[in-house]
């Protein structure tokens, strides 16, 4: 199983610590080339792989940490074939500078990004907590830090639950999207909380 990080902004750097504390290889990529990504690397070890938008593509999971408005640009110029491949939306559909929900129509925000990526199975994912929490060691107060997921597919779910829990989060299963989006969307319940389950 290869993995990807779109983005390494606060939220991509926050996931990305969290695999190279668990020894696990992926690649990052972003807008500005894989040389931007030199002193990451170096700072957070050798299983942080520099990469460009064109190689992340191929990898078996793919998480999407940059904004929300450019996740469209960004799978218009993939070219990357996504039947039954994995991908994580981590992304908030926020109205600035207002900081309100964004004005989708009555959409959620990963209903949208599901249409961008034809034949993928898209799970939403770490775009609840702070990334200076997601950031932080996942033990906490005795327990874990918890990481909510949602999406249509089932077994795409429990895919991204055990990816969760292999970084040291705890997982929280929430169903569909449209069962989760009073708690997961941006503006719901359970976004910017910071949970811990307790051993």
């Amino acid at each position: 199983m290869t993995y990807a990080i779109i983005g390494s902004g606060a939220i991509g750097h926050a996931i990305a610590t969290q695999f190279a504390r668990q020894g696990i290889d992926v690649m990052v990529a972003n807008s500005r080339g894989p040389s931007s990504l030199t002193d990451m690397a170096r700072a957070l070890g050798p299983n942080i792989k520099p990469a460009t938008t064109g190689d992340v593509v191929h990898a078996d999971v793919v998480i999407l940490a940059i904004p929300f408005g450019a996740i469209q640009a960004f799978a218009g110029s993939a070219g990357a074939d996504w039947n039954n491949r994995l991908v994580i939306d981590a992304s908030n559909a926020v109205d600035f500078p207002a900081f309100k929900p964004a004005d989708l129509g009555g959409r959620l925000s990963t209903e949208i990004v599901a249409e961008a990526f034809p034949g993928a199975r898209v799970v939403k994912a770490f775009n609840t907590v702070p990334a200076a929490k997601l950031e932080a060691p996942p033990a906490q107060a005795g327990g874990r830090r918890v990481v909510v997921l949602s999406g249509d597919d089932g077994s795409a779910r429990s895919q991204v639950a055990a990816l969760i829990e292999r970084l040291g989060y705890a997982a929280l299963d929430l169903g569909t999207l449209r069962q989760a989006s009073h708690l997961q969307q941006f503006g719901g319940t359970l976004v910017a909380q910071d949970l811990i389950k307790l051993a």
